[in-house]
């Protein structure tokens, strides 16, 4: 290792950003250069869970962490992007306990390693950041890898890995359409680019029939054995618990806790990832891995921090940084089911950056929210402003109103509900990058 000279990560990674172009660049040519000369570490690592997809494959690789830390195994975590610090990319496993993130001394060295090996080679930042994945993950022992895809699947950094232990397809619907296609197929096709011959695949819901025969076509091109859900492994609800069945049996266990009919299949889709990877799980594993489950920003219920006080009092607030069609689909039916149990007026605070599509991601809730209060993202050039915001939301058919800030629309919010008898229902989402925003402002970060 070099000596730490004192940068910290978050300052080398800024450099880096000013040096190298933003964005993607499509291609595995300069990741694969840069890995050879740092001795490709991405050849020594532990069995990797690699997992893409459009939605859920956020919830699958929290879900996979929770299945394997609850067997007690050592697993190293990549995800992306962050919510509010680079370090939460990269979560370091520990035998018989949960993973940590990486401390930012051995984050800084790793960037200023790998930064050096590149030298003045052309190159993105977020190859840069997934070579720093390799090297961390091959220097810290561990049982398992879970590595998730930043962009589509057949060109991401992360698709240099030869031999998967598994490689999990989550659902796939229309998002990244100037990079991946404008066709469910086509992107469906680059996602399943991470299927490598011979290796198991785990195919998740699909909402498409179009895009699930894609992956099984590509699977059984690459004599992959190929699990689907609903076909070779299902769950469901039942009586207030989840019931998942595969070839092995039945396991009767607790709803997940991450909120939403849609975390059921999602967590079907990891535990049979796990199983088919070669991990042994106890149905106590299981059952534990159900209850302990956590993943910032989907669902996440905000009790505490400095936002909660310019909200009405005893508001439920709920953090969701789904930004896409399919994601507001399920995260409307997320709060029809809490609406059926407990009655509430829905409001929404709404931040979106202009690769989404905010009217068909509006359209989810049309006849939920009362009104829906519009904000600029500060973190990301990208950001729609919140006119032009309101606008869309306007076409989904809600009433909008564009509002400077997530402060100003709780405060909105409160004056509106001053004289109501029962507490509001707040939504705060369309943006990982708005999630990551409020997560700062209001002091509770991922840990």
């Amino acid at each position: 290792m070099t000596q730490h000279t004192g940068q910290t990560a978050s300052e080398r990674i800024e450099r880096l950003l000013e040096k190298h172009p933003k964005g993607f660049d499509l291609s595995l040519e300069r990741i694969g250069r840069l890995l050879a000369d740092l001795g490709n570490p991405q050849d020594r690592l532990p069995p990797i869970i690699h997992i893409a997809g459009t939605n859920g494959k956020g919830s699958a690789t929290a879900f996979a962490r929770a299945l394997l830390e609850a067997q007690g195994l050592a697993v190293h975590v990549h995800t992306s992007p962050h919510l509010v610090n680079w370090h939460e990319r990269y979560r370091i496993g520990r035998k018989g306990e949960t993973g940590q993130l990486v401390d930012d001394a051995t984050l800084s060295d790793a960037v200023e390693r790998v930064t050096k090996a590149n030298g003045e080679h052309m190159i993105t930042v977020f190859e840069l950041l997934t070579a720093v994945t390799f090297v961390l993950f091959a220097e810290h022992p561990a049982d398992a890898v879970i590595l998730e895809v930043g962009l589509g699947g057949r060109f991401d950094a992360t698709n240099v890995i030869t031999k998967p232990a598994v490689s999990l397809i989550m659902p796939v619907s229309l998002d990244h359409q100037s990079y991946l296609g404008d066709q469910v197929e086509i992107i469906a096709a680059e996602k399943a680019g991470i299927i490598k011959r011979g290796c198991p695949v785990v195919i998740g819901f699909q909402s498409s029939d179009d895009a699930r025969q894609v992956i099984i076509d590509i699977a059984d091109r690459l004599h992959c054995p190929v699990s689907v859900f609903g076909q070779d492994f299902v769950a469901y609800q039942e009586h207030g618990r989840m019931v998942y069945q595969d070839e092995s049996g039945l396991i009767d266990l607790p709803l997940p806790r991450l909120l939403g009919r849609h975390q059921i299949a999602n967590a079907s889709a990891a535990i049979k990832a796990v199983r088919e990877a070669g991990f042994a799980l106890s149905d106590q594993a299981v059952e534990q891995a159900m209850t302990n489950v956590s993943w910032p920003a989907r669902m996440q219920r905000l009790t505490q921090g400095e936002l909660i006080r310019h909200a009405p009092e005893k508001a439920e607030i709920w953090l969701d940084g789904g930004h896409n069609p399919g994601a507001g689909l399920v995260i409307a039916e997320a709060l029809a089911e809490l609406e059926d149990r407990d009655p509430r007026v829905l409001y929404m605070i709404t931040g979106m950056i202009n690769t989404k599509d905010p009217v068909g991601y509006f359209e989810a809730f049309a006849g939920m929210a009362k009104r829906v209060f519009t904000v600029a993202i500060s973190s990301s050039d990208a950001g729609i402003d919140h006119e032009t915001l309101a606008d869309a939301a306007r076409r989904a058919g809600l009433t909008a109103v564009p509002v400077a800030s997530v402060t100003d629309g709780l405060k909105a919010i409160q004056e509106l509900t001053k004289d109501d008898t029962i507490a509001p229902r707040i939504l705060i989402g369309g943006s990982l990058y708005l999630a990551g925003d409020v997560l700062a402002v209001n002091k509770t970060p991922p840990q």
